[in-house]
């Protein structure tokens, strides 16, 4: 099932929303890390990052095959042996990973999706004790330059929601600007 469609800009305009590595580092990606997952990793905008980053794996998750195979030419291209590209449906079958094996979770613009407790739930299900998730998300603001529409676009509340309904406590927000939110959860 793919999540709820946000208008994906292309790949040139869309990295021009992020720093990537400012916001790996503001979000707690750090050499400790060792295994990762992101889900949705599109174009492999913080995918490629992420991985030059951790001492282990990083599961890049996606449904959509163009997005799979951006993905896999990005870590070709960089020369990284430390990524699987996975086209998956993890919103329908879940992650397919074991129980607490990652120890850090990306949710970067997904949790537009339409049931996002169920991707958090899976998100705490797959995380080690003391792992993290990052989210990050557009700012709830309809002057942002791209992003979901608003009737669908998650404000932080109801994200810091959503993750207690998962079991996640002590959630810490931080503004990333100029057009987007995040949030660091603990397990």
């Amino acid at each position: 099932m793919k999540v709820r469609e946000s208008g994906m800009p292309d790949k040139g305009m869309w990295e021009q929303f992020f720093v990537p590595n400012e916001i790996l580092t503001i979000l707690g990606m750090d050499r400790k890390v060792t295994d990762a997952v992101e889900f949705g990793c599109g174009y492999g905008t913080f995918t490629i990052p992420a991985a030059k980053i951790i001492r282990g794996t990083l599961y890049a998750l996606d449904i959509d095959p163009s997005m799979i195979h951006e993905t896999v030419n990005q870590v070709k291209k960089n020369g990284l042996d430390n990524v699987k590209v996975l086209q998956r449906d993890f919103v329908e079958h879940g992650s397919g990973l074991p129980d607490e094996s990652m120890n850090y979770v990306m949710l970067f613009n997904i949790l537009h999706l339409e049931n996002p407790v169920s991707l958090l739930s899976e998100t705490r299900r797959i995380l080690k004790k003391g792992g993290t998730a990052g989210i990050i998300h557009w700012n709830y603001d309809p002057t942002t330059p791209r992003g979901p529409s608003m009737d669908i676009r998650p404000k932080p509340e109801d994200c810091i929601q959503w993750t207690e309904e998962a079991g996640f406590t002590n959630p810490k927000q931080y503004d990333l600007k100029p057009y987007h939110y995040g949030i660091i959860l603990k397990k």
